[in-house]
C-alpha cells in the first residue's frame, strides 16, 4: 500500500509494506520526499531506532528507475530516456 500527498514544496509518498502471513519479514515504512532540486529518502532502522536518509538528484533517480529492468553492465542515460551501454572513456 501506498499513500501520496502534496503538500506546498514537495510530494511525499510513504509506501507502507503489508503482509498476513507471519513468515513475512515486514520493512518499516519508506517515505520518499520529492522536491523541486532532489528526492529524499528516509525509513526507520528499527535495530538502532534512527531514520536512515539518502538524497538523490532526479537524474540519479531517473537512472534509478531504468536500472531496475536492466541487466548487469555499465549504462548511460539519454538525454531521450533511452539508455544504452556506455563506451569506455
Amino acid at each position: 500500500m501506498f499513500t501520496i500527498e502534496h503538500e506546498f514544496d514537495a510530494t511525499v509518498i510513504t509506501l507502507v509494506d503489508e503482509g498476513s502471513d507471519p513468515r513475512d519479514y515486514l520493512q518499516e515504512d519508506v517515505t520518499i520526499t520529492s522536491f523541486e532540486d532532489c528526492v529524499v529518502v528516509e525509513q526507520l532502522d528499527d535495530q538502532t531506532d534512527q531514520v536512515q536518509t539518502i538524497t538523490f538528484s532526479h537524474a540519479q533517480l531517473r537512472e534509478l528507475a531504468a536500472a531496475l529492468n536492466l541487466p548487469e553492465g555499465v549504462y548511460r542515460l539519454r538525454q531521450s530516456g533511452e539508455t544504452s551501454p556506455a563506451k569506455p572513456e
